[in-house]
């Protein structure tokens, strides 16, 4: 199989209310103004917004913090606080990688396709050796698309030099999945190493 995983969320911690818990406690105070300020700072990454910009490597961390101050009242150093918490927050999830290992042992081919702003990338390039498992990838930020534009799904599929529908996306937005399916690729919704690996083909790990 040819197996390419998202990484924030499926193969990366994302967890957005505890870290704004941890990084701005005098505005998340509860869940319920944890789960605002998500809203309010990250918009649902959705094309347009201010995040998705950073995504997709249009700006950088200062015009973003500004224009998020801007929108929404927060100091700039405050959105920053947010901007540099990130990398650490981005842990890896245990499970996933156990299971891209033992993908990889079976001899599937890896590779991953993510919506991830430069500085982030290139942190996890750094600081990860299991990303050498991954024959390649693509980050938005480093080809100025993101999911779900059909764009992106394109140029993966031929930077990896595989059909589309011979590629199963891991995502764990829904939307990605979607849109990867309506290009003719596999998609699983990624709701937990263990779901995950129920949910391949029998006999995938043998």
């Amino acid at each position: 199989m040819n197996i390419v995983f998202d990484f924030a969320g499926v193969v990366f911690e994302w967890q957005p209310p505890q870290l704004l818990r941890q990084t701005l406690p005098r505005h998340a105070v509860d869940d319920a103004s944890a789960q605002a300020l998500v809203t309010a700072l990250f918009q649902g990454f959705r094309q347009g917004s201010d995040w998705a910009a950073f995504d997709l490597g249009q700006i950088d961390a200062d015009t973003l913090a500004a224009r998020i101050a801007l929108r929404t009242g927060l100091a700039e150093a405050e959105v920053l606080a947010v901007v540099d918490a990130i990398p650490l927050h981005l842990a890896p999830v245990a499970g996933t990688v156990a299971l891209i290992r033992r993908l990889k042992r079976a001899g599937h081919r890896l590779f991953y396709l993510s919506n991830m702003p430069a500085p982030y990338a290139d942190h996890l390039d750094r600081s990860h050796d299991f990303i050498a498992l991954f024959e390649t990838g693509v980050y938005s930020a480093r080809v100025n698309l993101m999911k779900p534009q059909p764009e992106i799904f394109e140029l993966a599929a031929q930077r990896f030099g595989i059909a589309p529908a011979e590629l199963l996306l891991i995502d764990d937005v829904e939307r990605n999945v979607a849109a990867a399916r309506s290009l003719g690729w596999q998609g699983m919704h990624f709701q937990g190493a263990t779901a995950c690996e129920a949910a391949l083909p029998r006999g995938t790990l043998a």
